[in-house]
């Protein structure tokens, strides 16, 4: 196990919305405030490493026919966990939410990365994947979160701070109304994914000279 590799690639090389481009119905509905973002972000995050450590530790058990049926078994098990979670204590996020949260049980990355890591490794190694993974869609989430909360509609912190009302930077008639709209999501997120890409694109350039 590699920490520093896999820490690396969930944040950078195999960003999981950025690179690997999952997640990303999620990812552009629910980014229209800081407290969306977080709350998707670290129910993802523990759903994607609880599972992966649950298929690592089941996978020379799970017959290949049905191991896609199983891999949903789980996942879904600790989704309505955390739906049920989040409902009794964050009502509030709950309710912004809404399907989003029933959605994870289909949500590409975490059957990614039980298809393609936790299958095929250790428990331990398969609980770093699942965080490293977590940790970069929930900074995808935040960054795309503040950006068109702040821009469309002239706060920081919606749902968080100041009563949950967020932080006013400017007044909301001056905002982009467009960010906080489905489309917003589309345009924050192709902006994202083309930086992604042409950072990428120059550290590779980099390391051929």
């Amino acid at each position: 196990m590699n920490f520093k590799k896999q820490l690396k690639e969930g944040l950078l090389t195999q960003n999981p919305v950025l690179v690997q481009l999952l997640g990303m119905c999620s990812t552009m509905a629910i980014t229209i405030s800081l407290s969306n973002g977080l709350g998707m972000g670290v129910s993802v995050t523990i759903i994607l490493t609880l599972s992966n450590i649950i298929i690592s530790a089941l996978r020379k058990i799970i017959p290949d026919k049905i191991r896609i049926a199983a891999y949903v078994v789980v996942i879904a098990g600790f989704v309505t966990m955390v739906d049920l979670l989040l409902q009794a204590f964050l009502p509030d996020i709950a309710n912004s939410l809404g399907v989003f949260i029933p959605l994870i049980v289909v949500n590409c990355i975490i059957l990614a990365r039980a298809e393609s890591f936790a299958s095929k490794n250790g428990v331990l190694a398969s609980a770093v994947d699942g965080i490293c993974q977590g940790i970069g869609y929930t900074l995808v989430l935040l960054v795309m979160s503040v950006i068109r909360e702040f821009l469309g509609s002239g706060t920081f912190g919606g749902g968080i701070l100041n009563g949950g009302a967020g932080i006013r930077i400017f007044p909301e008639e001056y905002g982009a109304l467009l960010l906080v709209l489905p489309v917003g999501g589309f345009l924050t997120l192709g902006c994202l994914i083309a930086l992604m890409q042409w950072a990428q694109g120059r550290g590779k350039k980099k390391e051929g000279k």
